[in-house]
């Protein structure tokens, strides 16, 4: 397995984040071959974070491309910052 963690800092509203997520660009990674599971998580302060797992490294990366694409597209005006992405292999879990 592969995962992709996203860090946005500076969200103007978390709530409607989480709607726009949830609505929208879940049903997208759904989409993507080798998904596994998606979390987006209210850590507060102005702070989100995605977690996303695939089957195998290519499904991480095509889910970079479309979250940037969302992002531009849909969350702009409430994530106004760039991501701090983390992603590599799975080595355990449970």
């Amino acid at each position: 397995m592969y995962a992709v963690i996203r860090r946005y800092e500076g969200v103007t509203d978390s709530a409607e984040a989480g709607r726009r997520v949830d609505e929208g660009f879940v049903a997208l990674l759904r989409q993507v071959p080798g998904f596994v599971a998606y979390y987006w998580v209210d850590a507060g302060d102005g702070v989100m974070v995605s977690t996303s797992v695939f089957e195998g490294q290519s499904g991480a990366e095509e889910s970079v491309n479309r979250a940037a694409d969302f992002v531009r597209d849909s969350l702009s005006s409430l994530l106004p910052n760039p991501p701090q992405v983390t992603a590599g292999p799975v080595v355990a879990a449970g």
